[in-house]
């Protein structure tokens, strides 16, 4: 799939296929003893079940010169960095590399690397052109999914998830609960529906417009969520990234055409009674954003939104790896009406592995809520936790234990002027399923 981290063990040297210096030079084979996995690890681009392009951790993609050479440097993919993965028929991760030469990549004695092995191979541990693959990462996003199925097979899975996941009943289940909107996420390609460019397809625009009718019709509100922007504003599959690259904003050509997303959908439901917020991009990663190009986005989007309403708030995230409250601090965005700040405070990443059930507990007592009380401004933005669940790294925890977690969270959380959002409604794991977790005695929102 695109994104899918593959590494490749010349069988005959025992060493692996590495991008020196990262990328912008040769491939050369190393050692373990001298390897950098980073350099040693290729992000693929799918052309189609067995042809793809190789990228590296500088961002070049692999080519083959005219004299064999194999080398990290082009920018851009094309005929000469397109290379047919080949595998043993007994084993599917014993393969030979094809280059665009018709020739296959071999190992010389001197750990160079050129693409000049001719066909014909015992595949065994001695031949210099067959490797062992490994497989460190996969991405599963809706790049992957539409450029993986194609567009046919592409189009059948997404309209039966769109028609079958999230239906009516789930807006009646919503409403009767306690909660009184929905946040949902989009991808910028919802813009063009039905007819997105490659490799999207159409239908999520018809999915939205069956959400504003059934929100109408249950009194909730939506907030549209941008949780995909043009290039990936921070390089995970969720943001629709090919490989893992963040690129958006890199270009006014990015912000420009982000922004007219935005326009778009403000247009489209400002007179929907359930339009109650534009959330005009989810989860920005510092330092790839930085913070004068997002704070002119989120300026622009902010007027795009006005030209069509001016009631519905306008939801700005903050940096990954930012800090929550440069934001407020940053002048020109404290003072727009209706502008709310969107931070995610979660409690099962790594850096929260060792402690105990109370740990978890007080941090987000003290912490997190110390946090949100920053974000509290006389005359500034509202605050929003746009995403929260109760899940940790607590083993073995009880039940009485994750609904302490849950019902801290909503105690801090609802300090929030605008609210909270739990991520997410329905998950086949059960505590990131707010559904699973009401039906089954974790959480109680009804008062």
């Amino acid at each position: 799939m695109d994104g899918s981290s593959l590494q490749f063990r010349s069988l005959a040297w025992n060493a692996n296929l590495t991008a020196e210096r990262g990328g912008g030079a040769a491939v050369v084979a190393v050692p373990d003893s001298q390897l950098n996995g980073s350099y040693a690890t290729f992000k693929v681009w799918r052309i189609d079940e067995t042809t793809f392009n190789f990228r590296v951790f500088n961002q070049q993609f692999i080519s083959v010169w005219r004299n064999g050479a194999v080398l990290a440097t082009a920018a851009t993919p094309g005929p000469a960095e397109t290379f047919q993965i080949v595998r043993n028929a007994g084993d599917k991760n014993r393969v030979r590399i094809r280059a665009p030469n018709g020739r296959f990549l071999q190992v010389k004695r001197d750990h160079s690397v050129t693409a000049d092995h001719g066909e014909s191979t015992s595949w065994g541990d001695d031949d210099p052109s067959v490797f062992a693959m490994t497989n460190v990462g996969d991405m599963h996003g809706e790049f992957q999914i539409c450029n993986g199925y194609g567009t046919g097979k592409a189009a059948a899975v997404l309209r039966n998830h769109w028609n079958t996941f999230i239906v009516e009943e789930d807006f009646e289940f919503i409403a009767s609960n306690g909660l009184n909107a929905v946040r949902i996420p989009v991808g910028w390609w919802i813009a063009s529906d039905p007819n997105p460019p490659a490799p999207y397809v159409g239908g999520s625009l018809d999915a939205l417009d069956k959400a504003f009718k059934w929100a109408e019709k249950y009194k909730l509100g939506v907030i549209i969520d941008l949780h995909a922007a043009p290039g990936s504003q921070n390089g995970y599959e969720h943001s629709a990234s090919r490989d893992g690259s963040q690129e958006w904003g890199t270009t006014d050509a990015s912000i420009a055409l982000t922004v007219q997303v935005i326009d778009f959908l403000a247009s489209r439901y400002a007179a929907s009674p359930s339009l109650l917020a534009m959330g005009l991009m989810n989860e920005p990663m510092a330092p790839g954003v930085t913070l004068d190009s997002l704070v002119r986005y989120y300026r622009a989007g902010y007027a795009a939104v006005r030209r069509h309403t001016p009631r519905a708030y306008v939801v700005m995230s903050s940096r990954l790896a930012g800090g929550s409250d440069e934001l407020p601090r940053f002048a020109g965005i404290g003072g727009l009406p209706g502008a709310v700040i969107d931070v995610h405070y979660y409690v099962f990443n790594s850096s929260f592995t060792n402690l105990t059930a109370q740990q978890n507990i007080d941090f987000i007592k003290t912490n997190y809520a110390a946090d949100l009380r920053g974000l509290t401004r006389q005359n500034g933005p509202l605050s929003f936790v746009g995403e929260w669940v109760a899940v940790w790294n607590v083993p073995n925890a009880t039940k009485a234990e994750y609904q302490r977690l849950a019902q801290v969270q909503m105690e801090v959380y609802g300090q929030a002027t605008f609210g909270w959002a739990y991520w997410t409604l329905k998950n086949v794991n059960n505590y990131w399923s707010l559904e699973w977790m009401i039906k089954n005695g974790y959480i109680s929102l009804k008062h």
